[in-house]
């Protein structure tokens, strides 16, 4: 960090940072063909994500003819992911700009529902974890996304200043509307698709973009204030 000014920037992980879709999507076939199912497709997988890998799980099991209730499952795909992790997951093209650019407007943090150890392994081997005050996990104290919980708790970062959540799926949207935060959907994310209508938002087209729209999210948010 560089003394950012007042203000927060919360980043969801998997669509919004980084696109992970074919590494989870290789996982979860993985294991619905262990367990006897059919494979699934990207897009069918990609559907299923963003409310934590025991949503993600059941979802798949269902989908693939699968008892969702198979003991051990969430278990077994965490470790089948865990393998996969940074196979072809990377940053959307040009967020290391972004990160850099908004590094001295305002504290950056990370919200997601995959569990603390892979997302902070993931932020490392992709050489960002240092631009970040806090990541906090799925498995953490706070309940998942869209419980607004953990994203409050991360307030205190702002220093006063505003808080803008970033993300790219309906759920994010509910977190920070639960929370009081701004929200900015990364519209070029795999949850996007979800969006069909919706109250007016800050929208970011491209990852690219997302260095003119969040700082023009914080100004709105303190004007507001």
């Amino acid at each position: 960090m560089t003394g950012p000014a007042a203000g927060l920037v919360v980043f969801d992980l998997d669509g919004t940072l980084v696109d992970s879709a074919t590494d989870l999507a290789a996982a979860v076939s993985a294991l619905t063909e262990e367990l006897g199912g059919r494979r699934l497709t990207r897009l069918e997988v990609i559907g299923m994500v963003g409310e934590g890998a025991a949503v993600l799980v059941r979802r798949a099991l269902t989908a693939a003819g699968v008892d969702p209730a198979t003991p051990g499952a969430t278990h077994r795909f965490l470790a089948l992911y865990d393998a996969r992790l940074l196979d072809t997951t990377c940053l959307y093209p040009g967020m290391r700009a972004v990160l850099d650019a908004l590094d001295p407007l305002a504290a950056l943090a990370v919200l997601t529902n995959k569990p603390a150890a892979p997302a902070e392994r993931m932020l490392a081997a992709l050489g960002v974890r240092e631009y970040f005050i806090e990541v906090v996990g799925g498995d953490g104290p706070w309940p998942r996304k869209p419980d607004p919980a953990g994203l409050v708790a991360l307030r205190g970062h702002a220093r006063g200043g505003p808080m803008v959540m970033v993300g790219d799926s309906p759920v994010d949207a509910e977190t920070a509307a639960r929370a009081g935060a701004t929200f900015v959907l990364a519209r070029y994310g795999f949850g996007a698709a979800a969006f069909t209508s919706g109250p007016t938002m800050h929208v970011a087209a491209s990852p690219h973009a997302l260095a003119d729209v969040i700082p023009e999210a914080l100004r709105a948010a303190r004007d507001r204030d």
